[in-house]
Formats: C-alpha cells, sequence, structure tokens
C-alpha cells in the first residue's frame, strides 16, 4: 500500500501530524493567499452522508484552486456490482486524488491497493483520522502541544474512540475511554497503545482532571436499530456538567457533531464556554487543505 494514502493517523506518523497541524495553522491564520492546486480534482465517493466532510473538502479544493467532484452511492457503478478495484482504476486514471466515505475499512484498503493516486479515508467504520487532524488542530490553537495531556472519551468505542486511540499512541498523551460493557473498542485497536490509553467503568474516573473530554452520538449511521437500547445503556455516561466539574478547571469539550443534545451532552457543555466544537468544525477545512497539499506535494 502506497505511503502516499491517508488511511489512518498512521500514514502520517507523529511528525507527519504535527507538521501538517503548524500548516493547517498557518494556512487558517492568512486566508487563501495562493491556488496550487489548479486544474487538479478530487473524486468524493460517499457511501455514508455527512455535512462537514463534503463541504469541508469541496471548499477546500475550491480555495486551492481544484475541484471536487461529488459521487453518491447512484452515481457510481460501485452500487451495481462493478469490483472495487475496476472503480479505483478508472477513478485514479483521471483524478488526482479521491476521498472515500463507507462503511467497511476492508473496502477502502482494496480500493487503495488499486488506485494509482492518492486516497484519503473521509470515515470508515475503523477510523475518522480527518476528524482527529481538525481536533489536534483545536487543541493546538487553544492549548498548545497535546503531548504530555489528558484526553476523557466518554461514550462509544467506535471509530472515532479508534482514532483517539491512535493519536494518543504517536502524539504522547494519555487517552481514558469510558464505555459501557460491550460498546468498548476493539481490542486490536489497544495493540500497542497500552502505555497511552486506560479502559474506565465510569465517566467520573476518565474525567478526573482531564484537559480535553470528547464525546460522539450514542447511535452512529448504522445503529439506528439499536437507538433504544443504546440510550439505555450509556445513560450514565452523558457529559454534562457535573461530568465537566470533575475534568480540569480550564478542559475543554469537543464533538465531532451531529450532536443530539439531552442524550451525549447537555445543551449547557456544548454552548457552554468550555466548549470548541465550532471552532473543531470550522478546522476540518483547514487541516483538510493542509492534507490535500501534502498528499499532493504540491508544497
Amino acid at each position: 500500500m502506497s505511503s502516499r494514502h491517508f488511511l489512518s493517523l498512521d500514514d502520517l506518523g507523529a511528525a507527519g501530524i504535527e507538521d501538517l497541524i503548524e500548516r493547517a495553522i498557518e494556512r487558517k491564520r492568512h486566508g487563501p493567499v495562493d491556488r496550487p492546486l489548479v486544474g487538479r480534482s478530487l473524486a468524493m465517493v460517499f457511501e455514508k452522508a455527512s455535512t462537514r466532510t463534503r463541504v469541508s473538502f469541496e471548499a477546500a479544493m475550491t480555495r486551492l484552486g481544484g475541484h471536487a467532484i461529488f459521487l453518491s452511492p447512484g452515481d457510481t457503478q460501485i452500487g451495481r456490482g462493478e469490483p472495487v478495484e475496476d472503480t479505483a482504476r478508472v477513478l485514479s486514471g483521471m483524478c488526482d486524488a479521491i476521498m472515500i466515505r463507507n462503511h467497511s475499512h476492508a473496502i477502502l484498503e482494496q480500493f487503495a491497493a488499486y488506485s494509482r493516486v492518492p486516497v484519503i479515508n473521509g470515515l470508515t467504520d475503523r477510523f475518522h483520522p480527518c476528524q482527529l487532524l481538525a481536533d489536534l488542530q483545536t487543541y493546538v490553537e487553544h492549548r498548545g502541544p497535546i503531548k504530555g495531556a489528558t484526553v476523557a472519551w466518554i461514550g462509544d468505542g467506535n471509530n472515532m474512540c479508534h482514532s483517539y486511540i491512535n493519536a494518543a499512541r504517536l502524539l504522547g498523551f494519555s487517552l481514558r475511554i469510558a464505555a459501557p460493557e460491550g460498546y468498548r473498542p476493539d481490542a486490536r485497536m489497544l495493540r500497542g497503545a497500552e502505555q497511552s490509553v486506560t479502559l474506565c467503568d465510569e465517566a467520573q474516573q476518565a474525567a478526573d482532571g482531564a484537559n480535553l473530554v470528547v464525546t460522539d452520538v450514542w447511535a452512529s449511521m448504522g445503529d439506528e436499530g439499536e437507538r433504544e437500547n443504546r440510550l439505555a445503556d450509556f445513560a450514565n455516561f452523558q457529559v454534562n456538567r457535573a461530568l465537566m466539574s470533575w475534568a480540569a478547571d480550564d478542559a475543554l469539550f469537543m464533538h465531532c457533531l451531529p450532536a443530539h443534545r439531552g442524550e451525549e451532552v447537555s445543551a449547557e457543555v456544548i454552548d457552554g464556554p468550555q466548549s470548541v466544537v465550532w471552532d473543531e468544525a470550522e478546522n476540518r477545512l483547514h487541516a483538510q487543505t493542509a492534507l490535500l497539499l501534502k498528499l499532493l506535494e504540491a508544497e
């Protein structure tokens, strides 16, 4: 698999992540001062819908002078039985990079194996690395380097949680994960991260003294049929004012959105002074701008 791809944070490594965040912050400060991707195209393949992923990538390509092509499930032949490798060969012969947002991480890896151009993970069932780039950028902007910090993940051990595990291992911060029994992260994701990650039985244990508290919806896309059971199982894992009182006085709150106020987070937290979710959402644009430039070697 080519190192040009961005399928997980490991494809950048610690130094690559830090360099990318620095470039993202710099471009954010100075705005779209150049258009280095004139004539370049990004194919955006969506199996799963998204607001932030589509708009951020499309806006990033526009600011850089390039063009983004949106492909829904009905816009490709994959849904009609064309092999993934055939679609990869065709799109990579026409476009300069491909972003895929789909369910199966294995299919993303298969696609990347047959692509001649960089493939970007816009989200899979295993990882959401683009969101982590935005989260890390947001933390650096507000608090400086994240190395040595304590991060509390409260809720489902899902793809976002897995990417936080990768980030903790690579960047040297402590990650405490509080998830109900049966919803903990995939044990395979914890291999090699034992020194950085602690599994907690209670949300308060994870939040105690944390510099950053993060959560996500309790029922992600594909989990809607389990919604009622999940609401009951996660009842003690809401991020609210009482839970935030356990964190450090200057702790930040993040959420990748969309949020369900009154479920995984209370309105007083997500709309309160410790929340940086709107900076976090905007930084999807800036972090992905830097990512596109890095992968396309435009700088």
